[in-house]
Parts: structure tokens; sequence; C-alpha cells
């Protein structure tokens, strides 16, 4: 483990993979591209290791020992908002999709081009930046809810909403733009800044998780609804 941070640079990545020399590939490639760079090998190390150095970003492999990316992430999600990018070796859908249940912001399958990494790590990390930029309000408000892009919090009557760094961003988006139908196009261009698939569901299991957060009905939603072969329409006033 080599925990040496220059000052000089701005944003820590925290690598949490087992894998040594992955690790530190991806920790030299990255060092290149002037970030700071820690690397825990022990997921049982873990949520300890997230909290204790609030890292920009952190980067969790899926299969660790101690403690898998699953537990790592659902545990330590109420104390982290930062961004957290999985990486998974299998290619079940499954998996990605507890992932993102789990308050992943996004996965990224091994084994993955460093330059794509990165590009997806950048996207995670100024995503927010654009959705405020994007907007002329900081707060938005619709009967009991309400959600301010300043402090990024939202609230329901009286009582404050648990929401992840990425189900914030994606509730801004679909709230800022109330009353539009948002295809799910562009929905991954503003938040993960890559061209949609059409295979890939974390918006879908946002949406769902995000749902019943913000007083909608999962089976028959008012707020956020899904337009078919389209994507979602935030409806104004219910």
């Amino acid at each position: 483990m080599d925990d040496s941070l220059d000052s000089k640079q701005k944003d820590l990545v925290l690598i949490i993979e087992d894998d040594e020399r992955l690790a530190n590939l991806t920790r030299e490639y990255l060092e290149a591209n002037g970030f700071r760079v820690a690397i825990e090998a022990d997921g049982a190390h873990g949520v300890e290791r997230i909290l204790e150095l609030e890292p920009d970003i952190v980067i969790l492999d899926l299969m660790l020992p101690g403690e898998d990316g699953l537990s790592i992430c659902r545990r330590v999600r109420p104390q982290y908002a930062g961004p957290i990018l999985m990486l998974t070796a299998r290619t079940d859908d499954m998996d990605q999709v507890l992932g993102l249940e789990m308050g992943a912001d996004d996965y990224v399958p091994k084994p993955v081009q460093p330059r794509v990494l990165l590009a997806r790590m950048r996207a995670l990390m100024r995503r927010s930046d654009q959705i405020e930029s994007n907007s002329g309000a900081a707060r938005l408000t619709f009967n009991d809810l309400l959600i301010d892009s300043a402090t990024r919090e939202a609230w329901l009557g009286n009582e404050r909403i648990d929401l992840t760094s990425a189900e914030f961003d994606l509730l801004w988006l679909l709230a800022d733009n109330a009353g539009r139908v948002l295809t799910r196009e562009e929905i991954f261009s503003a938040l993960r800044g890559i061209k949609y698939d059409g295979q890939d569901r974390s918006i879908d299991v946002r949406v769902s998780r995000i749902r019943p957060k913000i007083g909608d009905d999962p089976n028959q939603p008012h707020r956020i609804k899904t337009v078919r072969s389209k994507g979602y329409l935030f409806v104004k006033d219910v």
C-alpha cells in the first residue's frame, strides 16, 4: 500500500482493489493525469479508509477479500456523498444493478482501458457542476417537495430525503426540466458524458429508487412518469 500524496495536486482518488498490479498501474496512470491516489487492498478496511480520507472519488472493485464492494458501498453511503465508480469482472447485469441499488454512481466492466476509466471518472466528477451551471435556479419547489442545488439536498415536507449523489443529480436534472420528456440519450449525455447504448439499466434503477423517496407511488407514479419508448417526464403539478 502506498499512500504518499502530493498536496499540490487537487483531486484525491481512493482505489479499493486487491489486484496489486492493476491497482499500481491504475495509480501510475491517474497520477500522470494530475490526481492524487491512495490504494486499499483489503475490503475489510474499505469503509474506514473512505471515511478517513474523504476522497473526491472512489474506485471500488466488486470482488474483494474481507468485505465485498457491494457491502462497502451500502455501508458507506449514508456518510459519504462523493462519486463511487464500481469495477466488476462479471458480465451479469444483476451485479451491475445491485451495485447501483447499493449507491454506486457508475460501473465499468473489467478489463478497462485506462483512458476509458479516466473519462468515466471525469464525467462523474464534473456532472454536478454541469447540471447546476445549466440551470437558472438554485432551488425548485413542487408542492411539498423542495430540491436545492446549492446544498444538494431535497426535502419532502419537513423531512430531508436521503439521496445518493447520483440520485440527487438525476432528480435535479428531471425536475429542472419539469414538463418536458427527457430521453435516455439526453439523460446519459448530461449525467455520464457518454452515449446511451440501449442496454444500460442504471437510469431506470435510479428512478425506481427515487420515486418512493419523493412520495411517488412506484406502481402508479404521478411525479416521475415513464414515457414508453422515450424516457422520463417530471410532472410540474400533481
